[in-house]
């Protein structure tokens, strides 16, 4: 997985920082105050969401599989010291970040190219503090694709055919180079449950206007979803 993310890290989220995408914003209002929390960005790739975490007084540890990404993000942190602590690792694997705890993890469009959903899971079960918040967002596993932008699923499959693939819309970006895990809604929420995740709040944002306009039926579709999760009572209770 860090191969793929490597042979685009040049390429990839080039420019400044950029927070106008609807569930990057969703993802920021549910999470909400981050002043002195220890938080965990999850498959923070080349910083953005790290960056904003620490700009509104957090103390950040950005994780992602990537070195040639990592790389961006510490040279970022050179050029804008913030306090941010970059760790490679593979957030699915339970060695990572062994005895750590954080007030917040937040994961901004990762889920999906992370290839063992449970093992990412029971490793934000094991880094969450007993009052901590799980945060993601995610192209939202019900988008069927519209005017050159893929869906969640293959052309040749349907919402149920569960995998990993690669997207060929034309305008599907990132998704055409590293491709991504399509995996149906209840799959996500099973898995937070089965990891004894309770789901406090789910956002479904609609896309931006200037996107939809330029693609008739896109104000219809479902395209984005962020959820907020906590430890469930059941682990508390333990």
């Amino acid at each position: 997985m860090a191969e793929r993310y490597d042979s685009v890290a040049d390429t990839y989220g080039v420019g400044p920082d950029d927070y106008t995408v609807p569930a990057t914003r969703s993802l920021l209002d549910l999470v909400g105050d981050v002043d002195r929390l220890r938080v965990l960005d999850l498959a923070c790739g080349h910083g953005p969401i790290a960056r904003e975490m620490a700009r509104r007084g957090a103390k950040v540890v950005g994780l992602d599989v990537s070195p040639r990404l990592l790389a961006r993000a510490r040279t970022s942190e050179t050029d804008e010291p913030l306090g941010i602590v970059y760790v490679h690792g593979d957030a699915s694997d339970v060695r990572t970040l062994a005895g750590e705890q954080f007030d917040l993890v937040v994961c901004n469009f990762g889920l999906s190219d992370i290839d063992d959903l449970d093992g990412v899971c029971e490793s934000v079960t094991r880094l969450l503090r007993s009052n901590g918040r799980f945060v993601f967002s995610i192209l939202h596993p019900c988008f069927p694709g519209v005017a050159d932008v893929s869906g969640s699923w293959p052309t040749d499959a349907g919402y149920y055919d569960e995998g990993w693939w690669i997207a060929d819309g034309r305008l599907s970006g990132l998704r055409r180079e590293v491709g991504a895990n399509h995996r149906m809604l209840s799959s996500y929420l099973n898995a937070l449950i089965a990891h004894d995740l309770s789901i406090e709040v789910v956002a479904e944002p609609p896309p931006q206007e200037d996107w939809a306009t330029r693609r008739p039926g896109a104000r219809a579709l479902p395209v984005y979803l962020v959820v907020r999760s906590k430890p469930s009572a059941d682990r508390l209770a333990d």
